[in-house]
């Protein structure tokens, strides 16, 4: 049986710092995130909370494909991508949270 997933991209309250995450539980996962459960993680130390991109895929190996292809490309690229998608930068955790 296949499991689903996605990439998403986290950033700080400044939108200075920008995080590239995949995973099957995208709800479980920003919990995570919020909540500081990993204290030696990149997110925890630069504080990258807000949700402000993310695309769903019906496996987990496109995702992580997917995720690979994003991390590859330059900040530009990614600041693109969440222009495109969300171009007032809001935090959009709220759908999964």
């Amino acid at each position: 049986m296949e499991r689903g997933g996605y990439i998403y991209i986290l950033t700080n309250k400044n939108h200075t710092v920008l995080y590239t995450g995949v995973t099957s539980n995208l709800g479980n996962r920003l919990y995570e995130h919020r909540t500081g459960l990993y204290k030696n993680s990149f997110t925890f130390r630069y504080n990258v909370k807000e949700l402000v991109y993310y695309e769903e895929f019906i496996s987990i190996e496109e995702a992580i494909y997917r995720e690979k292809q994003i991390k590859a490309g330059s900040r530009q690229k990614k600041l693109d991508l969440i222009n495109g998608f969300n171009p007032e930068w809001k935090d959009l955790s709220v759908e999964f949270l």
